[in-house]
């Protein structure tokens, strides 16, 4: 009987941190018309640069949310341990998945970038579109001339 509660200690301990940590935890909310507005400095930025931005929301302890607005074509990416959830707010754009990153380079600890993506599927997005990558999987976002996307993302962290 001893030895059982002394096994059970640990795992009672950590059950209550963990209880603690997640009423420590605050609760976020964004309307889509706050990201929109937020999203405004964010489309001023892409024109000074390559014709994207984004900024980093919030971060917790396995993800974190981000903004992103784009007026021209992204490279390819792979994120090896995160996944991407892309919720679109405003805009058009063709998102190709799958086949293989082009002219691949690690840029930081499993992160992939190139010049695009080869053999991958497409898809349309439109205001409203839920879009999920698993972690591993090659994407680029596509944005034809004249045309913007702006969209919430969330990385998840599915791999260690």
């Amino acid at each position: 009987m001893q030895r059982t509660l002394l096994k059970l200690l640990p795992a009672t301990a950590l059950l209550f941190a963990l209880g603690a940590h997640s009423q420590t935890m605050k609760t976020d909310h964004w309307s889509s018309a706050q990201l929109l507005e937020r999203a405004q400095h964010l489309r001023e930025l892409a024109a000074q640069h390559d014709g994207s931005a984004s900024e980093t929301l919030e971060k917790y302890p396995r993800h974190y949310t981000m903004l992103s607005f784009r007026s021209h074509d992204g490279g390819g990416e792979r994120h090896e341990n995160f996944a991407d959830m892309f919720v679109i707010l405003e805009g058009h754009a063709t998102l190709l998945t799958g086949g293989e990153v082009a002219d691949a380079k690690t840029t930081a600890p499993g992160e992939i970038r190139g010049s695009g993506v080869k053999g991958g599927t497409r898809q349309e997005l439109q205001p409203g579109d839920i879009v999920h990558i698993p972690a591993g999987t090659p994407h680029q976002m596509l944005v034809l001339a004249g045309q913007t996307i702006t969209y919430f993302v969330v990385k998840t962290q599915e791999k260690d």
